[in-house]
């Protein structure tokens, strides 16, 4: 089954709770409309790392929102397409948004604001199947007093702390993570086999965000403590899936899971 995500802004509230028969909307393949307008341009750079301006078609140029605090490796590229879309909040300084670039020819989704969303949808729709029908879904979990995760899915009476990472980056047909040095990333891990010892079942998803990979591995060229911090704990037990999207021009579909740590 194919999540088909268009993306938008709305909003739910922290917990919910859904039927997962074959007659509820909740189960079936759901469509959120992205909101208008939309506009497609060219990168001409990323900058202050929130920042990047954008050339439209007309020649004209605006400077986009860039929702991803890291280094965007081989999807910041002066030159390369992008897509936009111009927010409803009129308060905000900078109203477009950048949501996905273009690089080695497929569309690769940046915006990681997004990320939870298609998740949250995959696991709701059982494109992410891995845990057994789902109860109820719990946003922003805080599981220490420096550390909040991303969800608590409840199934089958039993509770999964989740933490989704976004993936955009992608040597030959690999997808890689992290894309820069990630402290805090090596924290969510500690927190997830900390659960984990404590009898709590605990995950970590990647969303990958580009269709031209077929399996998953940590960066360890960018990042050898986190490379090394998530292949340990995957031997020890850890729950480590990876999930590839279809990114594109206004719409997301979670395809997919590919393997994690396939091929070493």
């Amino acid at each position: 089954m194919t999540i088909i995500v268009q993306i938008d802004y709305l909003r739910k509230t922290n917990q919910q709770k859904f039927c997962t028969c074959a007659r509820c909307p909740t189960a079936r393949l759901r469509t959120v409309n992205l909101p208008e307008p939309r506009r497609s341009g060219i990168l001409l750079q990323r900058y202050k790392r929130f920042l990047a301006d954008i050339r439209l078609a007309d020649g004209s140029v605006l400077t986009a929102h860039c929702p991803n605090s890291g280094s965007m490796k081989g999807c910041s590229t002066p030159g390369s397409p992008v897509i936009v879309s111009r927010s409803g909040n009129d308060k905000r300084k900078y109203p477009w948004t950048l949501e996905m670039v273009r690089a080695n020819g497929v569309w690769v989704g940046v915006n990681t604001s997004l990320t939870n969303r298609l998740v949250r949808e995959a696991l709701e729709n059982r494109v992410i199947n891995d845990f057994g029908p789902i109860d109820s879904i719990t946003r922003e979990i805080r599981v220490s007093a420096e550390s909040r995760l991303d969800f608590l899915v409840r199934a089958g009476g039993r509770g999964i702390y989740i933490e989704v990472k976004n993936c955009s980056l992608a040597e030959n047909d690999v997808a890689l993570f992290p894309d820069a040095v990630t402290a805090r990333g090596v924290r969510h891990l500690r927190e997830l086999d900390r659960l984990r010892l404590q009898g709590h079942r605990a995950a970590l998803i990647f969303c990958v965000q580009r269709a031209d990979v077929r399996r998953f591995l940590p960066a360890a060229a960018i990042d050898p403590v986190y490379a090394e911090t998530l292949r340990d704990l995957y031997r020890k037990g850890l729950t480590v899936l990876a999930y590839r999207a279809d990114v594109q021009p206004g719409q997301i579909e979670i395809t997919e899971k590919i393997p994690v740590f396939a091929e070493e």
